[in-house]
């Protein structure tokens, strides 16, 4: 892979640059048998969807690394800070700014001093209520098995596997014990804004492995939407490979401008990708415009599909082997 990035004269710059500004060109000359000049496009994926989950993965700690080295951090918190943060009691919010008030040089008569709490005591609890709503919840319906099982767990963390079966009166099987296990983690993942970040880097872990799965399967569903085209089923993979590469390729320039700049909306990003699937397909299979918006579209309704499913079952062997 070294070889091949370094390398300035090697074939990974000379598929790299066609393959973003010209699209579907280099899965058309791949066709038709015009194959020295480029990457292998299996090799050549798996190149840049490990370039890029590193720079997400560096992203990911370098903005650990700014929370430690952020100039405004001190020992003390700001009345702001304790305001906002809820391990504080109210009556203890109340007598700082109490405090606080007293110390000011400015007289400060009563009724201000009153009309000051008040905004403070208000502002408390719609922090109160922001922070509650962004708490991360799962839910799997009243009644439910895993729901009682995550409520006991919640009120009882310290509790013995069977023991809190004995109390819920589940039998003590595999699955029962499985399932509360696995509640632990769920409740770990709630709380604990560490575990919530491990798991989400080795849910990232699991989605580039179940990525290269899932893009062969997903080519099914391109052969039989061209299925009048004499296109062989290799075809449709490297075609399905040059485009997943890009949107890789797309990403990671949006993790690198990141380090740079504020990026908030992923839009542009999307949009651009969608561009480009359309100006591919348009090239690759040599269709119309209509017959390739339509095509277009049902495409990317069954990857959206696909791909929700993807990541419940990523998510799901996740949670079962973390």
């Amino acid at each position: 892979m070294f070889n091949g990035v370094f390398n300035f004269d090697a074939k990974f710059w000379k598929t790299l640059i066609p393959l973003l500004t010209n699209p579907g060109k280099v899965s058309k000359d791949y066709k038709e048998g015009k194959r020295s000049r480029y990457s292998n496009p299996f090799r050549f994926y798996i190149t840049v969807s490990i370039i890029s989950f590193l720079i997400l993965g560096l992203k990911i700690n370098y903005k650990k690394y700014q929370a430690l080295v952020k100039a405004d951090v001190q020992k003390e918190l700001s009345i702001n800070e304790k305001i906002n943060n809820t391990e504080i009691e109210r009556d203890s919010i109340t007598k700082i700014v109490q405090k606080e008030l007293d110390k000011s040089i400015i007289p400060i008569s009563k009724k201000q001093k009153k009309e000051i709490l008040d905004d403070i005591e208000k502002e408390e609890n719609d922090s109160i209520k922001k922070k509650k709503a962004k708490k991360r919840n799962f839910s799997f319906g009243k009644g439910t098995r895993i729901e009682k099982f995550l409520e006991f767990q919640k009120e009882h963390p310290k509790t013995d596997v069977d023991d809190a079966l004995d109390s819920l009166k589940y039998s003590k099987n595999f699955n029962n014990r499985f399932l509360y296990q696995r509640v632990k983690v769920m409740n770990k993942v709630m709380d604990d804004n560490d575990s919530y970040d491990k798991f989400v880097n080795e849910s990232l872990s699991y989605i580039s492995i179940s990525l290269f799965i899932f893009l062969p399967l997903f080519t099914l569903f391109l052969k039989l939407l061209y299925v009048r085209r004499k296109f062989t089923y290799v075809n449709h993979l490297i075609f399905v490979f040059h485009t997943q590469t890009v949107f890789f390729m797309l990403l990671t320039i949006v993790y690198i401008l990141s380090f740079f700049m504020k990026v908030e909306n992923a839009s542009i990003f999307i949009l651009i990708f969608l561009t480009y699937l359309f100006l591919a397909m348009k090239k690759f299979y040599n269709q119309g415009y209509i017959k390739t918006l339509f095509k277009f579209l049902m495409l990317n309704f069954v990857y959206m599909i696909m791909a929700v499913l993807g990541v419940v079952l990523v998510t799901l062997i996740s949670f079962a082997i973390y």
